[in-house]
């Protein structure tokens, strides 16, 4: 077999794409280049062989001939060394490289083969993601959230500094199972959502109480999404503990008003009430002094159960309306279920029928002719209803009108279910509509505004809206809008 010659390893050598220098082991000499290294350097290479480490090297401590000497020194003895090296162009322009020493003892002489290449590319694209990297840590630095990763098992095989501190987790603490941190109701809950990810999108954002490493309690929303990396999930997590605290504190708030809106609606209606009762009452009176003269006298037995029978339709009759007007105040969680707007009007008309013939106002009802579904708390819709009725009836009581008429009607228009409490009185000022639903402000003398108040508030938690305007008769209209719940 014949090796090749010479000439034909400098053609393999000039073939390849990495730069070669080749210097004498003693003196550190250059004594050939191939091809890549002459054009990189800018020097043919007859240039090359009187020039030093100084003519092609920039001008830094950390580039003194003495280091790559030492490097070269040291490929003798203990083999292929690798080191940083900074070149310098014929032009001028820097090249820092990856350079590597090996000794090679050839059959004429031994050198030192020197290979390198270019990495200021690299070397700037690891500088600017080092940057990023920074920039990323001081942004997240204060953030109540985080992210980890997720392994098949449900393993937490990464997580951000930021989730370290969100979870309680110390710097030097093992991760463990992203379960570990979930309470044991929710914990199907997150395997569900955890199995759902996909790599187009995150999952629809879920809450989830969970308890620190410290053992405090806390509120995370979490999504996921599924990563290449390890066949691993993404979690991002967020720390809600304060807003969840605030939502529960105007729900309670909302709770209070509600019931203190029902009770204040039970003192308007006191004497509508007990004029309704007196009727019924009378009338129980009436019947058994009868049902007692009627016994007294021969012959008068069926009379007198006739009297006592009507006695009890009427006390069954008041009975009733006690019952309806306890219901109706009592203090209960609220609970919210589908039901048809109208019937809420229903139920509530005949506290307003009430108030109205005391005040000597003709209450007009004008019904939707389709059911109206809406998603509500019922007895809340109920007090709006109420309140915007007792304020219409009321603003007429006083008025100089020859036919005081409130028109409560139902309609739909487009996507929701809408309320029109409608009046002819005298109205409220233009500059007084934009805010009559806003807290203390109110259109009545004396008035504090707490339950158009309350009537905004509780129409904004079913995502509604209620609004007031000039009603075409010259009185006032308020209108509430609910969402329905389906459209058939």
């Amino acid at each position: 077999m014949n090796f090749p010659a010479e000439d034909d390893f400098h053609r393999l050598l000039d073939a390849l794409t990495h730069c070669v220098l080749l210097h004498d082991a003693q003196t550190k000499a250059i004594v050939w280049a191939n091809r890549a290294a002459c054009v990189a350097l800018g020097f043919s290479v007859e240039e090359l062989l009187p020039l030093k480490a100084h003519d092609m090297t920039r001008d830094d401590v950390k580039y003194r001939r003495e280091i790559a000497v030492d490097a070269m020194d040291r490929s003798i003895l203990e083999g292929p060394q690798s080191y940083e090296w900074c070149y310098r162009s014929r032009a001028g322009v820097d090249m820092l490289s990856e350079a590597i020493a090996t000794y090679v003892p050839l059959s004429g002489h031994a050198v030192v083969m020197v290979q390198f290449r270019d990495i200021s590319a690299e070397q700037a694209m690891r500088e600017k993601l080092r940057r990023y990297e920074t920039r990323l840590r001081e942004y997240m630095q204060d953030l109540g959230e985080g992210v980890a990763v997720l392994t098949p098992r449900g393993k937490v095989s990464f997580i951000s500094e930021s989730g370290r501190r969100v979870l309680g987790i110390a710097s030097d603490a093992t991760l463990g199972v992203a379960l570990d941190y979930c309470t044991k109701e929710d914990r199907d809950r997150l395997i569900a959502q955890v199995r759902s990810a996909t790599r187009q999108q995150s999952t629809p954002a879920q809450r989830y109480a969970i308890t620190r490493r410290d053992g405090a309690k806390r509120w995370l929303r979490i999504t996921c999404r599924r990563i290449d990396v390890e066949d691993g999930t993404l979690v991002h997590f967020r720390d809600i503990s304060d807003e969840v605290a605030i939502e529960e504190a105007r729900r309670n708030e909302a709770r209070m008003l509600e019931h203190a809106g029902r009770n204040n609606a039970m003192g308007e209606m006191a004497t509508a009430i007990a004029h309704e009762l007196s009727q019924p009452l009378a009338a129980v009176r009436n019947f058994i002094e009868g049902a007692i003269q009627r016994l007294a006298q021969p012959n008068s037995i069926d009379s007198a159960i006739w009297g006592l029978r009507a006695a009890d339709r009427q006390a069954e009759h008041a009975a009733q309306i006690i019952k309806s007007v306890r219901e109706f105040i009592v203090k209960r969680e609220p609970v919210e279920a589908e039901a048809d707007l109208r019937e809420v009007l229903a139920d509530v008309a005949y506290f307003i029928q009430w108030r109205a013939q005391e005040e000597g106002v003709t209450l007009k009802i004008e019904q939707w002719s389709a059911p109206l579904p809406v998603r509500c708390e019922r007895v809340l819709i109920g007090q709006v209803i109420l309140n915007l009725a007792f304020n219409a009836i009321e603003a007429l009581s006083g008025a100089q009108s020859s036919m005081p008429t409130v028109t409560l009607a139902t309609t739909m228009n487009g996507d929701v279910a809408e309320l029109h409490v409608i009046d002819n009185g005298p109205g409220v000022p233009d500059d007084a509509l934009e805010r009559l639903f806003d807290g203390f402000s109110s259109s009545k003398a004396g008035g504090n505004g707490i339950g158009l108040s309350l009537c905004k508030s509780i129409v904004s938690r079913h995502e509604g809206r209620i609004r007031a305007q000039r009603a075409a008769s010259g009185g006032l209209e308020c209108r509430v809008a609910l969402p329905l719940s389906h459209r058939d």
